[in-house]
């Protein structure tokens, strides 16, 4: 059951984003890709899917670091979801890729069993 709300709020995230960076709001937007990424980061492809969308802002907003280093991090997506992912990490190129982060308040009550 929880597994299937966290689910729906990870699309429902990803929904909020677009929509806030049609809105030229980059700030809620990139927030709403962080909580889907954290939402769906043990699933491969959601996991990757979030990437993509932070890649889709970068372009976007024209952050190139960003860009790039969303193309490294998608890879890893891909390769190393079932292996190991730092809980909570919210995704983007600033912060580290292996530094796990305590979930976000608004976030754990996908995460309680």
């Amino acid at each position: 059951m929880i597994q299937q709300l966290r689910k729906q709020q990870f699309y429902f995230q990803l929904k909020l984003g677009k929509q806030a960076l049609k809105n030229k709001d980059t700030k809620t937007s990139f927030y709403h890709f962080e909580n889907a990424h954290v939402l769906g980061q043990k699933h491969v492809f959601r996991h990757t899917l979030s990437h993509f969308h932070m890649l889709f802002f970068g372009l976007k907003t024209n952050n190139y670091k960003e860009s790039i280093g969303q193309v490294f991090r998608i890879i890893a997506a891909i390769s190393c979801t079932l292996i190991w992912v730092p809980t909570g990490n919210t995704g983007g190129v600033n912060i580290s890729s292996i530094k796990p982060i305590a979930i976000r308040k608004e976030l754990l009550k996908y995460f309680s069993k």
